[in-house]
């Protein structure tokens, strides 16, 4: 086990799924780390110097070096600390993995956040597009406990840091209830397993705090 000091720095925000699933990978393999929470509003001088071209959280600085992008982080830290993989090990495993890694982040947190508050076609329709996109991961843990197979992995990370805990959260602020236990049975048994593992809750914000925030968020995107 990784369990001693390891020289690592996370620069990252509470609310941020991004940061929150390079959390998880961190408490997971056992790294010791410092975390340093960033105000992406009024960004640092540190996250400036340390991420100048994305100017954005997560940052992870390991003995000097310095990585951006939660994707390639997570990668970094399964393949410099050993124990309990993240990433399947078969090729083709490992690919299919990235794959709907790209697809949460690309298509599934964008359609199912920005697009129904933006509702340009309407809620209905809004909702109909996100579920849409929703089943293809409902289709992937069919007769899994996680998307990693027994134990969790790479893509529920990313999965479970932005689903249920980040956009879920918007969903519940504005009264909709987006992923219906009767329409995705697998994604509901999926949650309550990651309920169940102590680095998620972890690295998971208070409720109504999170809540909050994201309703502030869809105010923005309203506006812009």
């Amino acid at each position: 086990m990784a369990t001693k000091e390891e020289d690592v720095k996370l620069l990252g925000f509470w609310a941020s799924p991004f940061s929150r699933r390079v959390e998880m990978a961190l408490k997971l393999k056992g790294v010791s780390y410092e975390y340093l929470e960033q105000d992406i509003f009024n960004k640092s001088a540190l996250l400036l110097e340390l991420n100048p071209v994305f100017k954005k959280v997560p940052v992870l600085v390991h003995k000097g070096k310095i990585l951006a992008e939660s994707h390639l982080i997570l990668e970094y830290i399964d393949q410099t600390w050993k124990n309990n993989p993240i990433l399947p090990q078969d090729p083709y495993e490992k690919a299919m993995a990235r794959f709907w890694a790209k697809f949460v982040d690309e298509q599934v947190g964008p359609v199912c956040f920005k697009s129904v508050v933006k509702a340009d076609k309407g809620i209905d329709v809004a909702i109909e597009e996100a579920q849409e996109l929703i089943t293809f991961l409902e289709k992937e843990l069919s007769g899994k406990d996680f998307f990693g197979g027994k134990t969790i992995g790479f893509l529920d990370l990313v999965a479970g840091s932005m689903i249920p805990f980040c956009v879920g959260r918007a969903w519940e602020g504005m009264g909709i209830d987006m992923i219906p236990e009767e329409k995705f049975p697998e994604l509901n048994r999926w949650i309550k397993n990651l309920n169940d593992i102590e680095i998620v809750r972890e690295c998971i914000p208070q409720r109504e705090k999170q809540i909050e925030h994201m309703m502030k968020v869809a105010e923005r995107i309203k506006l812009a």
